[in-house]
């Protein structure tokens, strides 16, 4: 951890830790995303991007080492929705990192995408090149990876206004009576973890729609959009209403048990559609899998519940 003391006043601490740290190479998004994740506390208090320091301020930044996390290009083959000169479309399979850790740079989305050899944007950092946003290591599906800094900068604003739209898959524990329904609970980090998340009233908001498609013997199908982006936040949020995502031991699948006896790689939870405007024409885009590109985990429940109909 490294502990600064303000010697400035009223300045925004997003900008005033780029000037105080300059050889740190950060960004202004990079800081924003670590102030929003807890790294960053204002006189050991979670602060906000917006706000202004004062001085003598105690500023305690966590992981400084981040920055020199290796990035390599990997040799792995992408599974490429759709291309253009500004930005990708790629489902990503189970078991890859969207970008590397300090706990792991390897089997990585950025790794792929750097061997692909495209272009992207730079504004996240060596280590989340053309990332616009993330999926957990273990959920599939489509994500956007940006090629230049004008297109990241477009649809990150999509993703974080909502106006671009994400919807998800997920077969979870139990038969969910509602047709549909709202989950509305805040999320924090569980007992300061980096990774577990858990329901507080001190977390920050987190809504989660959700749909049901089909129930079956013990499980229910849904249809999930987010409505904010916390980390884990399908998983923690079905996990509170005791409905957990199959196979996802993190959050309590351990124990559930179900008459269909599927082993999996963790959760059966799948970014399967979006929608959002071009970066440069402003032209709406959807984009969908269609069965033959769901994960194996995903194929092999269909085909179960396909033979038990």
């Amino acid at each position: 951890m490294k502990i600064l003391k303000s010697e400035s006043d009223n300045i925004r601490i997003d900008a005033a830790i780029l000037n105080m740290l300059p050889e740190n190479n950060f960004t202004r998004s990079k800081v924003q995303k670590m102030i929003e994740d807890g790294k960053i506390r204002v006189n050991s208090k979670p602060t906000k991007p917006s706000y202004k320091i004062r001085l003598n301020d105690i500023i305690e930044i966590d992981e400084m080492n981040e920055n020199n996390i290796l990035v390599s290009p990997e040799k792995i083959k992408l599974d490429i929705i759709f291309e253009d000169d500004y930005f990708l479309i790629i489902n990503k399979p189970k078991g890859m990192l969207t970008h590397p850790t300090p706990k792991n740079n390897k089997n990585t989305l950025v790794g792929a995408l750097l061997n692909y050899g495209c272009s992207l944007s730079n504004i996240q950092g060596d280590e989340r090149q053309g990332i616009v946003h993330r999926l957990d290591k273990n959920t599939s599906g489509l994500i956007i990876a940006a090629k230049t800094n004008e297109a990241h900068l477009n649809l990150q604003k999509q993703i974080q206004t909502k106006t671009a739209k994400r919807k998800y898959l997920a077969v979870v524990y139990g038969n969910i009576e509602q047709d549909n329904g709202i989950i509305d609970k805040p999320l924090v980090h569980y007992m300061n973890k980096t990774v577990k998340m858990n329901v507080s009233d001190n977390g920050k908001e987190a809504i989660t729609l959700y749909n049901v498609l089909k129930r079956y013997d013990g499980l229910t199908l849904l249809e999930l959009e987010l409505k904010t982006g916390r980390t884990h936040q399908i998983r923690a949020h079905l996990s509170s209403i005791n409905h957990p995502v199959y196979g996802d031991t993190l959050y309590g699948a351990k124990g559930f048990r179900s008459k269909i006896n599927l082993k999996t790689n963790e959760q059966l939870l799948m970014s399967y559609y979006l929608c959002l405007k071009h970066p440069k024409t402003n032209d709406i885009m959807e984009f969908q899998l269609n069965e033959e590109r769901y994960d194996e985990d995903f194929k092999r429940f269909f085909k179960i519940i396909n033979t038990k109909e």
